[in-house]
């Protein structure tokens, strides 16, 4: 039996829209970096990135569940000396959910230049529309 191995040129690419409004957070990245990944299609191949372009929307909508929007911090470094900051949830949320969105799919993805690649293919978007109506996306059904 012959293995199937994609390649660049093979690759058939769709555009996926997810709304997020009520699915925890961390289920939705799982499931958005599955896609872009690829590995929803039967032409998965570890190597090549067969994924699919999602835009997301209403991530201002997206629930994280127990204490986490106290007790669970944002975090990033400024590239100064002592320059680590922290930002909790709750208010990363409320001001920059898109970003929450965004950092959690990228934490999921591979840690090399294929995830650097693979997460260009995502959209994210705090309200209910985007411009992305020339793409034709489909609806994309999580859960």
């Amino acid at each position: 039996m012959k293995t199937y191995m994609a390649n660049a040129q093979t690759v058939e690419r769709k555009w996926y829209v997810v709304d997020a409004t009520g699915i925890p957070l961390g289920r939705l990245a799982s499931k958005v970096a599955s896609v872009l990944r690829g590995k929803n299609k039967p032409t998965f191949t570890p190597n090549v990135d067969t994924g699919d372009f999602v835009i997301v929307v209403n991530s201002d909508k997206v629930v994280l569940t127990g204490k986490k929007l106290e007790d669970k911090f944002y975090r990033y470094h400024t590239g100064y000396i002592g320059g680590l900051k922290e930002i909790a949830y709750g208010k990363l949320m409320a001001e920059r959910s898109d970003l929450a969105v965004y950092e959690a799919v990228k934490g999921m993805l591979p840690k090399n230049s294929l995830g650097r690649t693979m997460i260009k293919k995502l959209r994210v978007y705090k309200g209910a529309e985007h411009k992305h109506e020339a793409q034709k996306p489909e609806e994309l059904k999580l859960f």
